[in-house]
């Protein structure tokens, strides 16, 4: 009927025909999937799977809104009605999803920026009680201050910070690979490097008045010291996560 109507008055139609469509404040245990996963994971709720291996075709809402709204914006008939869509198994996206839980505990966050994982894992947060908006990260605290991880990644190092007492002096150590980015948020610190071959020597100063990153520099043994009054805080990224077992680490003193 409707390319009936199309044919004889030229009204523009387009026709979808939808696959199982997800996002944020679908109603869980009623027809979808992805809705009942992640309501229940969130609150650690039994999932029943009856076969894994199923596959089933996913669209995120707002990929589909996004389409509606292009065609309402241009309506010829060469409009590439596609959308976007995608193919994953019920085990798969139990595994995906479960892993989202399981980097608010182990702090590591699978790849979330682009494509399905991105719409998972918008979907899975739009699900978390409240109780749950925050959560808590360990703390490992001595005489010179504290030290957080905050976030870890698959394939792009791990972002952490730590603070320095007035004074404190921390580091006094080397890479061979492993690439630092310090970030003074707070306090004033001095940083010095020194070649561990050639004994080349270097020294710079940064604030968190002014944004600056410092790198480290794989073969300069390094530290960093708090020269203000207060106390320093520092964000810091490295290249790859902490690996107790090859930290890649080696103390060795700035003055000779």
């Amino acid at each position: 009927m409707l390319n009936r109507l199309q044919s004889e008055n030229g009204n523009p139609v387009f026709i979808f025909r939808l696959p199982n469509v997800f996002g944020k404040w679908c109603r869980p245990n009623y027809n979808s999937v992805i809705a009942t996963f992640c309501h229940n994971i969130a609150r650690d709720l039994p999932v029943k799977i009856n076969d894994p291996d199923t596959s089933i075709v996913l669209a995120y809402i707002d990929d589909v809104v996004d389409k509606f709204i292009s065609i309402i914006k241009n309506s010829s008939q060469n409009f590439d009605q596609n959308l976007i869509t995608y193919k994953i198994t019920v085990g798969e996206l139990y595994e995906i999803l479960q892993s989202f839980k399981q980097s608010r505990k182990d702090l590591t966050i699978p790849n979330v920026g682009t494509g399905l994982m991105r719409a998972l894992y918008s979907t899975f947060t739009s699900y978390l009680d409240t109780s749950s908006f925050s959560y808590p990260i360990p703390q490992y605290k001595d005489q010179r201050g504290v030290f957080v991880e905050m976030l870890k990644t698959q394939d792009a190092g791990q972002f952490s910070f730590f603070t320095a007492h007035p004074g404190v002096t921390r580091g006094e150590h080397y890479h061979h690979s492993k690439i630092e980015k310090f970030l003074v948020i707070t306090g004033k610190a001095k940083f010095r490097f020194r070649h561990i071959l050639t004994n080349e020597y270097f020294e710079t100063f940064t604030e968190g008045d002014i944004p600056q990153v410092v790198e480290s520099i794989p073969g300069w043994t390094h530290d960093i010291t708090n020269v203000g009054q207060e106390k320093m805080v520092v964000m810091l990224w490295a290249s790859e996560i902490f690996d107790k077992s090859k930290p890649d680490t080696y103390s060795c003193k700035i003055d000779l």
